[in-house]
């Protein structure tokens, strides 16, 4: 398989998350602000989702640009990480319906940790296929503070959720700028 037919099937099914989250929008109950703004928490939770599927995304096509040759494994490694991804909308809804509720608030950080060490998972399967990935990521601090982060959100979770959710947004912070070495040694950038 080349690397552009893997791409495509994740861009797809990235494609179809980020509409299954938009479908769960709903008009707001009335035509003035106070019913907009009666509607923030599920705004703002899919705004963060979408940041998270976007980043993703993003840092997917970049890590793309360092395959060689696509492995089983390294397709196993995306569809593995493509899993979890694909549960965020469920997630998503839920800490919604329940925005004060300990357990949909750590779900949605249990989904996002599964993802990170999925993506963890696929850097590694690339590594292994050979090309400079390695060399481009180097310690990856970002790789490895993440699920730290997920974990002590998770745990926030049955404490106060909008602590939790505090530091999801963080999380997705620290990724919405995609890796400049990988950008600058491989030409994904262009």
């Amino acid at each position: 398989m080349n690397k552009g037919r893997l791409e495509a099937f994740s861009d797809g099914v990235l494609a179809i998350i980020i509409t299954i989250m938009v479908l769960e929008l709903k008009v707001p109950p009335g035509d003035t602000l106070e019913a907009l703004a009666a509607m923030r928490s599920t705004f703002l939770g899919y705004v963060l989702s979408f940041v998270y599927v976007g980043i993703y995304w993003n840092n997917h096509h970049h890590l793309m640009h360092t395959v060689h040759h696509v492995t089983g494994s390294i397709m196993w490694a995306n569809l593995h990480l493509l899993f979890w991804l694909s549960l965020v909308p469920a997630v998503t809804a839920w800490a919604d319906h329940y925005p004060s509720s300990p357990l949909p608030t750590a779900l949605y950080g249990v989904v996002l940790l599964a993802a990170a060490l999925a993506w963890l998972v696929l850097q590694r399967a690339i590594i292994r296929a050979g090309g400079s990935l390695r060399l481009m990521i180097g310690a990856d601090l970002k790789g490895k503070l993440s699920p730290i982060l997920y974990l002590i959100a998770i745990a926030l979770s049955f404490v106060r959720t909008w602590a939790a959710d505090a530091v999801y947004a963080l999380v997705a912070a620290l990724w919405f700028i995609p890796d400049r070495r990988i950008e600058r040694r491989s030409g994904a950038g262009e």
